[in-house]
């Protein structure tokens, strides 16, 4: 992939957006970078359903306990829609519970990251970017 894979966070807490952001940058990772609140605005956003379309494939950091669409059942609209499937998934939680963690992976997400160990994103996806 080039370098200017996109990046979109699906996270309800700003705090937590601008740490990634910052993590980010931090490792020398300053692809276009894009946030939204919850998994409906993130379909609308990747379909680009009355908005900007995000360009794909990207990289997707979803965190579980969202308001209207969970992170698990945003995952599963996207694995199962055949235009958003190339997507990349990674998990960015604070839940350290095993079947949390064995479910995104049920759900093809390519990594697992605890939100106490956000020093880690940049690792995590520098395979992708």
């Amino acid at each position: 992939m080039s370098h200017t894979v996109p990046i979109l966070i699906l996270e309800d807490n700003e705090i937590d957006v601008e740490i990634a952001k910052r993590v980010l940058k931090k490792g020398n990772i300053s692809n276009p970078f894009y946030a939204v609140a919850d998994g409906v605005e993130a379909l609308k956003a990747l379909k680009g359903d009355g908005t900007e379309k995000i360009p794909q494939p990207c990289i997707i950091l979803i965190d579980i306990n969202l308001p209207r669409m969970d992170g698990f059942t945003f995952l599963e609209e996207v694995q199962n829609d055949p235009e958003l499937k190339d997507n990349i998934a990674f998990m960015l939680t604070t839940s350290n519970r095993e079947e949390d963690m064995n479910k995104a992976y049920s759900l093809n997400a390519a990594g697992y990251i605890l939100k106490d160990e956000i020093d880690m994103l940049g690792k995590a996806i520098s395979d992708y970017v």
